[in-house]
């Protein structure tokens, strides 16, 4: 799928493309996980959450404040955090940790170059309050925003981007930027809807998965394949 001629419209996950989640989501297991005196192993965690993660939003839809919920317990659950097992309420922590996840560096001086030029969405697998919370830290007015509450589905299920299209009442002019090639760049190749990878860690691809329009490493390449300065 090649970029379009002309572009009016770009979407953006938010966790990971916009949001610095792994730290935020790494530093409230260790902040939590310090009141019992348990060490925390970032790597690992940051792993199984994700793992955990995927497999829970595969499942029958549940406000995302639960999915983090439930992945905090499984998590602890392989790494023998006893204490947070015997209080299963504690894993509030987690979804009360959003507010603190902080956005990249960058964020915000390429969203402002977005908005100068393009209508701007967000789409992403989280409920309504708590992208409220985040919002707080990306301060820019978007034109449309589809949430996982909104749709009832988590990414990569299509009805994100399937009522994208129907608010817009097209897919022609539209690309997407996201950090997930599960959650985003599949989906969006299935749609047929130009997508830029931004692969932060260096993830390899098997050889045979479908190659995104383009791929790059930080929001600033996405913004220059796009032909911003």
């Amino acid at each position: 799928m090649p970029l379009p001629k002309q572009i009016d419209f770009v979407t953006l996950d938010v966790y990971g493309t916009l949001i610095d989640w792994e730290s935020g989501i790494v530093d409230a297991f260790v902040k939590e996980a310090g009141r019992d005196g348990f060490t925390i192993d970032r790597d690992l965690v940051i792993r199984l959450f994700h793992e955990k993660h995927r497999e829970i939003a595969a499942g029958s839809y549940e406000l995302y404040a639960e999915v983090l919920r439930r992945a905090a317990r499984e998590v602890a659950e392989e790494i023998g955090w006893d204490d947070l097992r015997q209080e299963p309420a504690r894993a509030n922590f987690l979804p009360n940790s959003v507010e603190r996840w902080r956005p990249f560096r960058e964020t915000m001086p390429q969203l402002r170059k977005l908005g100068k030029e393009y209508k701007t969405g967000l789409v992403s697998n989280i409920d309504d309050k708590l992208l409220g919370l985040t919002r707080r830290h990306i301060p820019h007015d978007f034109d449309l925003v589809v949430t996982a509450q909104q749709v009832r589905s988590y990414k990569p299920d299509p009805a994100h981007f399937t009522e994208i299209a129907r608010r817009q009442g097209s897919k022609k002019n539209w690309v997407h930027i996201a950090s997930g090639y599960h959650s985003d760049v599949e989906p969006c190749l299935k749609a047929k809807i130009p997508v830029i990878w931004i692969n932060r860690t260096g993830e390899r691809l098997d050889p045979k998965a479908k190659r995104p329009t383009e791929e790059v490493k930080t929001l600033l390449d996405a913004i220059r394949v796009l032909g911003l300065k």
